[in-house]
């Protein structure tokens, strides 16, 4: 077994005590791989090991990456901050945008639809802290936000995502998120995704509900030097 596969192996029991202990069916958990800086190279091994969800933060490595593997099945996931002047590339290359945090995105991801495309599935990014200039909509914006994607005719509003803030425990923040993602369903009943949860917290991240974990070194190894 290669270490790439006993990382993975790894992680996934981890995923499958967790579920366990809260339990959840771990089948009803998807593990995103987050290849942020690592070659497509490796995002081809994951595939040869069963690997489809992947994930990745910057514009231009989901759409370098998704152009050299689309022989590939592999469902992309977009999780980082997001430029509206990037909606149209990233709307081409991705199945999913995590990190829907303001209306003026919505409108754009919206308006990159072109005739025939599937309904772009979206989540709305949360701030779990006081700093405005972290990524998210302020809790008091989300109903509106998610009124907004709901009504986008050409995206699919699913959940909602945040990252745990450094300074509280994850297990009270995730629960917070849990309180939040309620208000998104109010909008949307068929909205039950919760993107929360990373390679320290995935435990925590479970125990609260969540659907959709985005791990990244604890699986790929240290991430190569950034180019």
């Amino acid at each position: 077994m290669s270490a790439l596969a006993e990382r993975l192996a790894a992680v996934d029991a981890r995923i499958a005590d967790a579920a366990r202990s809260a339990g959840r069916d771990a089948q009803d958990i998807t593990r995103i791989v987050v290849t942020k800086f690592h070659p497509a190279s490796l995002v081809r091994e994951l595939h040869s090991l069963g690997v489809v969800d992947v994930g990745e933060n910057r514009q231009q490595e989901l759409v370098a990456k998704s152009e050299e593997l689309s022989e590939l099945e592999l469902r992309w996931h977009f999780i980082g901050q997001l430029q509206t002047k990037k909606a149209r590339s990233v709307r081409r290359a991705a199945a999913a945008v995590h990190s829907v945090d303001r209306e003026r995105l919505v409108d754009a991801l919206d308006a990159a639809s072109e005739p025939g495309d599937a309904a772009l599935d979206v989540l709305v990014q949360v701030n779990l802290t006081d700093d405005p200039a972290r990524g998210g909509v302020a809790p008091d914006g989300l109903t509106a936000l998610a009124e907004r994607v709901a009504a986008a005719p050409t995206l699919a509003l699913k959940g909602v995502m945040a990252v745990a803030p450094l300074d509280e425990s994850p297990a009270s923040a995730f629960a917070r998120l849990a309180g939040y993602a309620e208000l998104v369903r109010a909008v949307e009943p068929a909205a039950t995704w919760i993107s929360a949860g990373m390679s320290a917290d995935l435990v925590e991240a479970i125990a609260c509900g969540a659907t959709h974990l985005r791990i990244g070194s604890a699986i790929t190894g240290p991430r190569p030097a950034r180019v």
